[in-house]
């Protein structure tokens, strides 16, 4: 039982002093108080007060062969003694993009850079390219990131959305000019009928239909069993690509991504998080012509730590690892994923709180409602947020880190131990949660 978080709450208040906020990203200042770690192995991290806890956050997904790795460890040392950036080409450019083009189905060419932010900006200005066509179709929750012209409609208020035949276009930040919206379309995700109807009432205009293959950022919702393909057939009939963000899905549902995984190749996707297995990069890959316009079609793209070795070390080391055995540490990560969701379903039942589980194995999230299991974003507003807040702080106190949201990752680092010692914490989460709420309401 954790008690006292006191040297992290010093950390925060010098922090304060010269970090805006704090914290490096907002999406961390989170109750009680965003804790400050000094080390890490496998799948258990330290805070600066030596409270020791099994992670279940992963650095939000990156951290899939967990922290640590002997490999990368002893990879990245051997690169950190070379220049750590050349600004021109390196064959370990070339290695790793040899191993994506063997694993994912789309990529007959890659481009690295560094953030899932740009790389989504990259696949929005490759799609325009290619069908000379302005608008981006992207569905409700799904998130590609803060840049203005794809951060909307990621987490809009229920008061915001509008008909769901035909969502509005909500902005996502203060700071975003009005227009940002202009060139995007938004639709309801896992609702077919309807994104044909609104493929047809901007027929001939729409780039792109992109979106989250499961639907990670807004509640791990899968996609309805035929679903994808439904909207791989819809694009192709009105000459419209098909991206994928596969940033948290890819190298983690499956070591070929989410495209591999439920058989449906789209033309453009893009990748982070867990490509790099703790590195900053991402990477876009597609079919070849599409890809190839960044060099004869003139479409302008560029970045300093493109294909930075020191990123792509960290890279080789993961899809090495994640590829070996056709895939076994993915079916590990996911098979462990499986047995908790199993457990804390029981766990759950056994208090009398009502609780859904949503996703995977290596990625599945916490409803804690009693109505049915969401498969929409608008599905999300029966959850009851503050027993979930409850619920994280109660796990938290018990030595168990969870994404702030309600989100599980599970990495190829966890044991059967691991998630049996797990278990025991978060039934002792589960009964402070059943004192404090109360069971079903």
């Amino acid at each position: 039982m954790i008690n006292t978080w006191d040297r992290s709450r010093e950390m925060l208040e010098r922090s304060r002093r010269s970090l805006a906020g704090g914290v490096s990203s907002p999406f961390r200042a989170k109750a009680p108080v965003p804790l400050f770690f000094e080390n890490g192995h496998g799948v258990r991290l330290c805070d600066v007060d030596g409270n020791e806890y099994i992670d279940y956050q992963l650095a939000w997904g990156p951290m899939i062969l967990g922290y640590s790795h002997p490999a990368m460890v002893e990879r990245l040392r051997i690169q950190a003694e070379k220049p750590l950036s050349y600004g021109a080409q390196h064959e370990l450019e070339i290695v790793v993009a040899e191993k994506i083009q063997s694993m994912v189905p789309c990529a007959e060419r890659v481009a690295f850079t560094s953030s899932g932010s740009e790389a989504v900006q990259l696949a929005h200005r490759l799609a325009r390219a290619a069908t000379a066509r302005p608008l981006i179709l992207k569905f409700e929750g799904h998130y590609h990131g803060w840049m203005d012209s794809a951060l909307v409609s990621y987490k809009p208020y229920e008061h915001e959305v509008g008909p769901l035949a035909s969502p509005y276009a909500v902005l996502g930040s203060c700071g975003q000019v009005n227009n940002a919206a202009e060139n995007t379309i938004v639709a309801p995700w896992n609702e077919p009928e309807i994104l044909e109807q609104i493929l047809d009432e901007h027929k001939g205009r729409v780039a792109a239909i992109m979106m989250e293959p499961v639907l990670c950022n807004s509640g791990c919702l899968m996609p309805h069993p035929g679903y994808l393909a439904c909207v791989r057939e819809l694009a192709d009939r009105h000459g419209t690509l098909l991206v994928f963000d596969e940033v948290i899905t890819g190298f983690r549902i499956d070591s070929g991504g989410a495209q591999r995984h439920f058989g449906v190749t789209p033309d453009i996707a893009t990748f982070g998080k867990a490509v790099g297995g703790g590195v900053p990069l991402s990477v876009v890959a597609g079919s070849a012509d599409i890809m190839q316009q960044m060099f004869t079609g003139g479409v302008v793209f560029g970045g300093t730590f493109n294909g930075n070795p020191f990123s792509l070390a960290g890279a080789d080391v993961c899809l090495t690892e994640l590829s070996r055995d056709d895939g076994a540490a993915l079916r590990h990560a996911n098979e462990m994923g499986a047995r908790l969701m199993a457990g804390i379903r029981s766990i759950s039942a056994t208090h009398g709180i009502p609780l859904k589980l949503t996703g995977f194995g290596a990625a599945f999230y916490l409803h804690f409602t009693d109505k049915d299991a969401p498969s929409g974003y608008r599905d999300n507003f029966n959850d009851d947020q503050d027993r979930l807040q409850h619920f994280l702080h109660a796990a938290l106190r018990e030595g168990v880190i969870l994404v702030p949201d309600g989100r599980v990752y599970v990495s190829a680092a966890h044991s059967e131990e691991d998630i049996a010692e797990t278990l025991h914490k978060i039934g002792e989460a589960f009964q402070k949660l059943a004192h404090v709420c109360g069971g079903s309401r």
